[in-house]
Formats: structure tokens, C-alpha cells, sequence
């Protein structure tokens, strides 16, 4: 579109197909010429989603708002297959590498992943606390802000609690696991009744993925609905929140941990009561009555806006903090009283164009 940000794609082609592979938050689309010999070579782009980023599939005459790459079918009426990113956020780049500092995949390359990690505790990366050191896409590839929260909810660990602390104790699990005495049967029972961390990297992913169809699509509330009922941590009533020291929101229940941010406080999560619409006064216009009953009805359009506000200003919040000035009120005026207000108003009234008294 006239508005993305992103290359130009050269490549021209009467018939072509797509093809896609996922790596953690990238995914690969390869551009094949259905004639190999009579078209041009293949073109890959590697496209990064942001927060906003989508792929949807519709009419060519109706395009959504901020489709900023459109592939184009020869079908009547065609369609098109448009990255929607209405934020910017997103990106895409020609060829076919994936970026170098992230780590390997959670989903499609679990056991690399699992590696990478426990031969690498010593990193400083791992000084963090375990809900930071998650987000760290050179080691949990895939890993976002809502996965973070589920997987140490449903593991009842602190996510202030030290990342290595929380990684080093894999190591004794690891070796119990590989104990000859154990047949396959009781490893898989235990690994199902005992999962760790990083196994909960891999599997809660995998149940958003399997269930995509539900979960993924926010043009469609019931599918909304779904996803949010899927939700046990994030955004959920009943949960405390707090800031991790990059800026970004945790959920959690329980004690925070021993490196929680100070000089903060937990916020909960007060559960969402569907407010009836009050009848019409004075100072309610219908306009302002349709939106607050508008908020009542979708409480979780108004929580997605406030969380969006939170990652959008991370940036901007760092930079204000150091230049920012302690406002100081203005003294409050006395107020003057009625009655000397109108014996006012009536004497500059009488003496309108009278000299000044001296």
C-alpha cells in the first residue's frame, strides 16, 4: 500500500503459490512461479507481527483498512491475501533468514530449545527475574506478555522469582528423568504430572495453535469469547498485576517475589459487573449515554486499549522520566459570594462610562 513501511517485493508472476513456515515470532512466506522455468526465482520474505499484525483473506473490492502488502488470486471476483497490521508495528524483509539473535523456536524446535537454555544458565540474561528472562527472544523464541503470564500461573511460580534459581532445578529433574530404571510409559506419565517451565514453553503455545481456529480471529466475538474463556492469568478478574522493570504489565496471583519492583504495589483485577443504563439527566447527552453503555456491555475492548497504552509508551515513558519537572498547583482562588458578585455586576452597570473613583 501507499502507507507501508515496508520493501518493495519484486516479483512478478501470472501464477504463483505461497508457502509459509513459523520460527518463535517469525514467519517465512516463500513466492514459487507455478512455471519454474518460463517465471522468476523464488522470492522469500521474512515478516515479524508486532502487536497488530495479522493475515487475512478477503474480496479484492473490500479491502480492510491498513492491509499494507496484498497478494492478488485470478479467480471472479478475485481475492486477496493482505498482512493487516493497523498499529505499524509489524515488518517485513526480502530473503530468507531468520534474525540471528533469536534462539530456536518453542513450538517447532523444542528439544534445541530446551538445550540452549540449560547450557546457557550462566548468562547474565538469567540474573533477571524469570517473567523478564522469558520475554528474552534469544532463549524462549515464541514467548509473549498473555504466555508468559499462563505458564507461571499454572506452575505457581512468583514470576519476581530468579530465573536462574527457577531454571537451575531442571538440571536435578533432568537427570531423574533419564533414570534407566524407568520405562518409557512412567518418563511420559511423569513428564505429563510433572511438567516444567520450559515444557509449559512449548505446550501452552501448542494449545493456542491447535485450537487457532477458536481462539485466533478478534473480527469475530464469539471466537474473542473463546480465547478470552482459554485466558486463566491474563487480563483475568481476581488477578494482581505489577510492572516488570522494562515496562511491560505481569499477571500473576500470589506473592510477587523476592525481586518484584519496589516501590510499586500489586493492582487486582476487580471482576467486570455489567452496569444497567442509567435513565437520562440533565447532564447525560444520548451520545455520552450510548458510550457508557457501550463500555458496560464490551468492559474488554477498554482492557485491551489500556494494555496497548502500556507497551505503546514504554519507549516515550523512559525518555520523559529524566527531563520530567515536579508540577506544583496553582493556589486555589477564594471563592467570592453570590451576592457580592451581582452588587458588583449592578455598580459597573450604573457607572458604565463614569470616571474612575480615585
Amino acid at each position: 500500500s501507499a502507507v507501508g513501511r515496508g520493501p518493495e517485493v519484486p516479483f512478478r508472476s501470472e501464477a504463483y503459490s505461497i508457502s509459509a513456515i513459523a520460527r518463535g515470532k517469525e514467519l517465512r512466506l516463500t513466492l514459487s512461479a507455478l512455471d519454474p522455468a518460463a517465471g522468476p526465482p523464488a522470492q522469500d520474505l521474512v515478516f515479524r507481527f508486532g502487536m497488530s499484525g495479522s493475515f487475512r483473506l478477503c474480496l479484492a473490492a473490500e479491502l480492510p483498512r491498513h492491509a499494507h502488502l496484498r497478494f492478488l488470486t485470478r479467480e471472479s471476483p478475485p481475492r486477496a491475501l493482505c498482512f493487516v497490521d493497523p498499529r505499524r508495528f509489524g515488518s517485513w524483509r526480502l530473503g530468507a533468514a531468520w534474525q540471528p539473535e533469536r534462539g530456536p523456536c518453542v513450538v517447532s524446535e523444542y528439544q534445541a530449545f530446551r538445550e540452549n537454555v540449560l547450557k546457557n544458565l550462566d548468562d547474565r540474561a538469567f540474573d533477571k527475574s524469570i517473567c523478564e528472562a522469558l520475554l528474552n527472544q534469544k532463549y524462549f523464541n515464541g514467548i509473549g506478555n498473555y504466555l508468559r503470564a499462563e505458564i507461571l500461573f499454572r506452575l505457581k511460580i512468583p514470576p519476581f522469582e530468579k530465573a536462574r534459581t527457577v531454571l537451575e532445578a531442571l538440571k536435578e529433574q533432568e537427570q531423574r528423568k533419564k533414570d534407566p530404571s524407568l520405562t518409557l510409559s512412567k518418563k511420559v506419565k511423569l513428564r505429563q504430572e510433572n511438567p516444567d517451565v520450559l515444557e509449559l514453553c512449548h505446550t501452552v503455545p501448542m494449545e493456542v495453535i491447535m485450537a487457532e481456529k477458536q481462539l485466533l480471529d478478534p473480527e469475530h466475538s464469539d471466537n474473542y469469547a473463546a480465547f478470552k474463556n482459554w485466558l486463566q492469568c491474563y487480563l483475568v478478574p481476581g488477578m494482581s498485576s505489577l510492572r516488570d522493570r522494562s515496562g511491560r504489565t505481569i499477571w500473576f496471583q500470589g506473592e510477587p517475589g523476592p525481586m518484584a519492583p519496589k516501590g510499586q504495589r500489586p493492582r487486582k483485577k476487580s471482576p467486570q459487573v455489567k452496569a444497567e443504563p442509567k435513565a437520562l439527566s440533565p447532564k447525560a447527552t444520548p451520545r455520552a449515554l450510548k458510550r457508557r453503555c457501550s463500555a458496560a456491555v464490551n468492559p474488554q475492548k477498554s482492557e485491551e486499549k489500556e494494555e496497548e497504552k502500556e507497551e505503546e509508551a514504554d519507549g516515550a515513558r523512559k525518555g520523559r522520566a529524566r527531563g520530567r519537572r515536579k508540577a506544583t498547583a496553582a493556589p486555589a482562588l477564594p471563592e467570592v459570594p453570590l451576592n457580592v458578585r451581582r452588587s458588583h455586576r449592578i455598580s459597573a452597570r450604573r457607572g458604565k462610562g463614569a470616571a474612575p473613583a480615585v
